[in-house]
């Protein structure tokens, strides 16, 4: 099995000084803080073993969450202080991103790394900065509910998704879009190229037109691996995510958590792969998030729980709907999924933990937890990505360490490939 850390870099900062010195995201001082936070766990992760280190893309946290406005740029400064683990982003969203920057972007620190990077694509749900961004298009932040501005979104995500991935496959690239051209205008081409006469020599052979227009671009660089990085996508919860992630050659990083449900999501990506021409084990190419928290004993790993990945959902995630990725049997018959949302009152621990999304306890009972999600939870498979939602910034950076520590102790030498 693979480790991924995956985190949103959060200012570390109690309640109150949230409040005085709001907009917290803002501040310079208490910004720094949480770039030194991040720097040091990375530092650790990657000596602890970990392969992989993940943050978000979103814009406008002056709250202090998920304060992650560049992550490429972030893991540059990353990869120059860390010698083996890679980095990616979960995710750039692409409705509201240039799909040629995003592909130049992730060659770019392929180069700079020499291969410690993977790519990471959503469509976006977050409206305050997806709708800014994405004015262009236009295209908006929605919840996976079938809407028409749903279904208008996720046609955005999979033409620039093929975009990226020409744009790195492709010496020239040519392409005539619902929602983008290359060239622009792609029917006439670009008639102003003053350089005309170095391209001709030195630039793809079919970059000019009969009559000198521009009749497609080269995106340089290609990446370093070859044909280009591998991909996730995170969070999966709906059987379409599914399909399209296995479609589409993408590594689904599954947030489903109750066993019955998340082995079912796991034979659907096989399945559906298996249907497209690529032979997978159970478990192969597919990841799971989930939270960890250790203690001496129980009591005390619930308290690291409570004031870590619950109080993150409390305060944040619950408004999202993230909850309903945390369904347990007879939920459906009471509210039904995309009809009614889970009630507050069913937002609690004891939820994280009976649908296994919160793995809790001393390290030994850990190591059980972590070893049946392994298998599958007995399906026979073996989960080939396992993603921590850790919390930096959250709980204090010593206790955090610790926890760590512990992971890289027990879980890490038991597991890793």
């Amino acid at each position: 099995m693979k480790f991924q850390m995956f985190t949103l870099p959060t200012i570390p900062a109690s309640d109150e000084v949230r409040r005085e010195r709001r907009p917290i995201g803002r501040d310079r001082e208490y910004f720094q803080k949480m770039i030194d936070e991040v720097r040091e766990i990375v530092v650790m992760a990657d000596q602890a073993g970990f392969d992989v280190f993940s943050t978000t893309e979103h814009h406008f946290h002056s709250e202090g969450f998920e304060a992650s406005p560049q992550p490429m740029m972030f893991y540059a400064d990353l990869a120059a202080r860390t010698e083996n683990i890679s980095f990616a982003p979960l995710s750039l969203v692409l409705p509201g991103n240039d799909p040629i920057r995003v592909a130049e972007q992730i060659a770019m620190l392929d180069h700079l790394t020499k291969g410690r990077v993977y790519g990471g694509y959503a469509r976006g749900y977050q409206d305050r900065w997806v709708n800014v961004f994405g004015q262009k298009v236009p295209v908006t932040a929605t919840p996976m509910d079938g809407s028409d501005a749903d279904k208008h979104n996720r046609r955005v995500h999979e033409e620039y998704m093929e975009i990226v991935r020409k744009a790195w496959t492709d010496d020239l690239l040519r392409y005539d879009g619902e929602f983008y051209q290359v060239p622009f205008p792609y029917d006439t081409g670009i008639t102003r190229w003053p350089a005309l006469d170095l391209t001709e020599e030195w630039g793809h052979p079919e970059e000019i037109g009969a009559n000198g227009e521009i009749r497609g671009v080269s995106v340089i660089p290609a990446p370093y691996q070859d044909p280009y990085p591998k991909a996730f996508h995170p969070f999966s919860v709906s059987d379409s995510t599914i399909v399209h992630a296995a479609v589409a050659e993408v590594m689904p990083v599954v947030l489903t958590s109750y066993p019955e449900d998340f082995k079912r999501l796991a034979h659907l990506f096989q399945d559906t792969a298996s249907q497209h021409g690529r032979q997978l084990k159970l478990g192969e190419n597919v990841g799971a998030v989930r939270a960890v928290a250790f203690g001496d004993d129980e009591a005390q790993a619930v308290d690291v729980l409570r004031r870590g990945n619950f109080r993150t959902f409390e305060l944040y995630f619950s408004k999202f709907g993230f909850w309903e990725a945390l369904r347990l049997p007879g939920d459906q018959e009471k509210w039904p999924f995309g009809q009614a949302p889970l009630p507050l009152e069913t937002q609690t621990i004891d939820r994280m933990r009976e649908t296994e999304y919160a793995l809790v306890g001393t390290p030994d009972q850990v190591k059980r937890q972590v070893e049946r999600l392994h298998s599958i939870h007995g399906e026979g498979g073996e989960l080939e990505w396992f993603s921590w939602f850790f919390d930096q910034g959250i709980i204090p950076l010593d206790e955090a360490k610790r926890q760590l520590e512990l992971f890289a102790e027990h879980i890490i030498p038991n597991f890793k490939d």
